[in-house]
C-alpha cells in the first residue's frame, strides 16, 4: 500500500538529499536533456516531441501571453530517425548537442551527469502494440537508462515524463520507486489537467464528492489516459483527499449502453450534462453516433463512483461532469484543445495551447525542484489505464495494487485564456 506517509517520506528523502547530491536551487536557466522518441511535424503527424520540446526551443503562450524560454536544450537523443526528422535540423539551428544515446545526452559526451534537469517525451514513433492494444513505446527503458547514469554519477536532477510511466502497471510502479530511493524530483502526466477549462470550473477543495463521470474521444489507450486524468484532477480534491481505486472494468460495445440504462444509471444524467456543455458534441444520441464505444468504470476505495465514456464519433472533447453532496446542479467542464497560431512562432512550430500550459508547469518544475502535482496522480491513472486494457472483456478487476493515497495541492494552477 502506498500511503500519505510513504509519499511525504518520498518528497522528504528528495528534498534532503542525504543519500544522493542535488542540483543547487538557481533563478539562472537550467541545461535541459530531451530524450525522445521521435521528433517529427508535418502534415502527417504532429509529435510531442515537437509540442514540448518545441516550446522550449522557440517559446509558448501560457495565458496566451508569448514567452522565451526560461531554460535551454542543450542535448537530445531521439530513438528513432525517420526521414522527416526535425531534430538534426533544429540541433543546428539551435545549437544544442545530437546525442547517439540516452547516457550521452545526460553526460554529454563526459563520465557524470552534466546537465540540470531531464524532459522524457515517449510519445509517438513506429513501435509495435499488444494483443491488447497497447503501444509499446520504450518509456521504460528510456527512462531506466536515465536511471543508471543517476547512479553512476552519485547524482540526481529533476525529471519529467510526458504522459503516463508505462503501458504496464510493474514497470510503471518500478519507476515511481527509483525516483523515491534516489530522491529525485519526478513530474508526470498529459497537458488535460491543466488545460483551459470552459468553464473554468475548480472543484472546491474537500468537497463531498460521491458520482463522477468522465468523457474522451479518439483512440482507447492514448485518449484514454487524457480522459482519466481528466477525471483524475477533478476528483482528487474530494473530502478526505485521494485514497485510490478499488477495482476497475472496461465494456465495450453495446454493453456500454445496457450499464448505462442498468446499474450505471446514476452516471446518465452526469454524462447528459458533459456533452451538454460542448457545442461540438455531435447531434443525436451518442449511441447512434459512437463508432466503437468504450466505458471504464473505476471503483475508489472510499465509495466514490465514476465511470469514463470514451466516445468517439460523438464526443468532439474531453469532458466532466461531478455531482457535489448538498448542490442540486452537477459541476461539469470542457478542456479546450483548439489549436492556436501565433505570429511570433515560426509557422513550421504549430501550437496546440494545452502544450503552452503543460511547458509552463514543466519550466517551473525546472526552475524549483519541485512538482507543481503530484506524481502519485500519473500512477495511479497509469495503473487503472494498464489495469483496464487487462481487464478488458474478464468482468470486474480487484486492484489492490492501486491503494495510493495523496493529497492535491489546494491551490492549483490551469490555463485561463
Amino acid at each position: 500500500m502506498l500511503n500519505r506517509r510513504h509519499v511525504l517520506g518520498g518528497c522528504a528523502a528528495g528534498a534532503s538529499g542525504c543519500l544522493w547530491h542535488h542540483a543547487r536551487p538557481s533563478t539562472e536557466g537550467k541545461r535541459i536533456a530531451a530524450v525522445c522518441t521521435v521528433y517529427v511535424a508535418d502534415a502527417s503527424l504532429i509529435s510531442h516531441a515537437h509540442v514540448i520540446c518545441g516550446s522550449l526551443l522557440d517559446g509558448y503562450a501560457p495565458d496566451g501571453v508569448f514567452t522565451r524560454p526560461r531554460h535551454r536544450i542543450v542535448s537530445m537523443y531521439t530513438d528513432q530517425v525517420p526521414a522527416n526528422d526535425l531534430s538534426r535540423e533544429l540541433a543546428a539551428s539551435h545549437g544544442f548537442r545530437i546525442s547517439p544515446g540516452v547516457a550521452d545526452a545526460l553526460t554529454l559526451g563526459g563520465d557524470r551527469l552534466d546537465v540540470d534537469a531531464v524532459v522524457l517525451v515517449g510519445e509517438h514513433g513506429n513501435y509495435p502494440s499488444n494483443d491488447r492494444g497497447q503501444k509499446l513505446y520504450p518509456r521504460y527503458e528510456l527512462y531506466a537508462q536515465i536511471v543508471d547514469v543517476f547512479r553512476r554519477s552519485g547524482r540526481v536532477v529533476p525529471v519529467f515524463c510526458d504522459k503516463h510511466l508505462s503501458y504496464s502497471w510493474d514497470r510503471a510502479r518500478r519507476m515511481y520507486d527509483w525516483s523515491r530511493e534516489l530522491g529525485f524530483p519526478l513530474m508526470a502526466g498529459s497537458s488535460i489537467p491543466v488545460d483551459v477549462r470552459t468553464p473554468a470550473l475548480e472543484i472546491p477543495y474537500s468537497a463531498p464528492i460521491r458520482q463522477a463521470v468522465g468523457v474522451g474521444m479518439g483512440g482507447v489507450e492514448p485518449y484514454g489516459f487524457h480522459a482519466l486524468e481528466g477525471l483524475q484532477c477533478m476528483v482528487e480534491r474530494r473530502a478526505g483527499g485521494e485514497t485510490g481505486v478499488a477495482a476497475v472494468e472496461m465494456l465495450t460495445g453495446e454493453a456500454v449502453w445496457r450499464w448505462r440504462d442498468g446499474d450505471g444509471a446514476w452516471s446518465a444524467p452526469l454524462l447528459e450534462a458533459a456533452l451538454r456543455g460542448d457545442p461540438q458534441t455531435a447531434a443525436g444520441r451518442p449511441e447512434d453516433n459512437a463508432r466503437r464505444p468504450v466505458l471504464f468504470r473505476l471503483e475508489y476505495r472510499d465509495g466514490l463512483q465514476a465511470a469514463v465514456y470514451m466516445l468517439d464519433g460523438h464526443a468532439r472533447s474531453f469532458l466532466f461532469a461531478g455531482r457535489v453532496e448538498g448542490q442540486p446542479d452537477v459541476l461539469a467542464t470542457k478542456y479546450d484543445l483548439a489549436r492556436r497560431e501565433s505570429p511570433q512562432v515560426p509557422p513550421r512550430q504549430r501550437r496546440y495551447h494545452n502544450f503552452d500550459a503543460l511547458v509552463r508547469c514543466i519550466e517551473e518544475f525546472f526552475a524549483t525542484g519541485r512538482p507543481l502535482y503530484p506524481v502519485e496522480r500519473t500512477l495511479l491513472t497509469t495503473g487503472a489505464l494498464a489495469f483496464l486494457f487487462e481487464a478488458k472483456g474478464a468482468g470486474r478487476r480487484e486492484t489492490p495494487e492501486l491503494a495510493i493515497s495523496y493529497r492535491a495541492p489546494e491551490r492549483c494552477w490551469f490555463q485561463r485564456a
